[in-house]
């Protein structure tokens, strides 16, 4: 697997270009650790729309990144691809043109407000990337398996194996795995405080009277809340712990951009 993704350009930064890295392991986990990924794509226009302006179309979608192997390939041929999961009656899984659809995934992590002594130089510390691929309709059973336990436990580890599975027949019929073969894609991070005009820090007045750093976000996993059947009496061990990690994790990364 390649180590970082050929900038061209669809996916080459040209604003704040110090900013961006074609890192492969960096991206991948800025998708993965995103809860909603944003999906943008071109419906072809029917003909009785031809007169009308085509929009993109832009989806919240969930996925993840990995690799799969078959028992007909080794760990050292899989290619990663990008996972997508909806429902197999949405129409994007009924767009499958020759080859795969165009498809643009976006993943972004807000890490701060950055405030400076000018509205102009605020800023915010985040974590942003953009896939370009080609999405086709996943068929293969043992990967459509793969690729739902991957999506599941990406969200909630180790959900997968403490909840009932496989899936039913028809529950994986109603569902759609859409696999992206990535072409191309790209990174950009903003860690670090405020950045201001030499004229306005010479400003003692203005210094004097703004205040200037981080705000730092981040998501907060609240305390989880049993359902009306729930017959579990204590939260599961597994649950509890991925809460207070991710929390603690979430806060660590927030802080630790203030400081770049």
């Amino acid at each position: 697997m390649a180590t970082q993704y050929a900038p061209d350009a669809r996916s080459k930064a040209n604003r704040l270009s110090k900013r961006a890295t074609y890192d492969a392991p960096l991206i991948h986990s800025l998708i993965n650790s995103c809860p909603i990924l944003h999906v943008s794509f071109n419906a072809p226009i029917s003909d009785s729309q031809e007169s009308q302006t085509q929009f993109p179309t832009i989806l919240p979608m969930l996925g993840a990144i990995s690799t799969f192997s078959s028992q007909s390939s080794s760990d050292e041929d899989a290619e990663p691809y990008l996972y997508l999961h909806g429902s197999s009656a949405a129409r994007l899984f009924k767009l499958t043109p020759p080859g795969g659809l165009p498809l643009c995934i976006a993943a972004t992590h807000v890490d701060g407000y950055v405030l400076a002594l000018a509205p102009f130089h605020n800023s915010c510390n985040y974590r942003s990337a953009v896939v370009f691929g080609l999405g086709s309709p996943l068929t293969d059973p043992e990967e459509v398996e793969f690729a739902l336990k991957l999506i599941t436990n990406n969200s909630i580890p180790s959900r997968w194996e403490n909840s009932r599975h496989p899936p039913t027949k028809a529950e994986v019929t109603s569902t759609g795995i859409l696999k992206v073969r990535i072409e191309t894609a790209s990174a950009k991070v903003r860690t670090g405080g405020p950045s201001d005009d030499r004229a306005d820090l010479k400003d003692e007045a203005l210094v004097a009277r703004t205040w200037t750093g981080v705000v730092p976000m981040y998501s907060v996993l609240g305390t989880p809340m049993e359902s009306e059947y729930n017959k579990v009496k204590a939260v599961p061990e597994y649950l509890g712990e991925w809460v207070e990690d991710a929390n603690s994790m979430a806060e660590q990364v927030a802080v630790d951009a203030v400081e770049g």
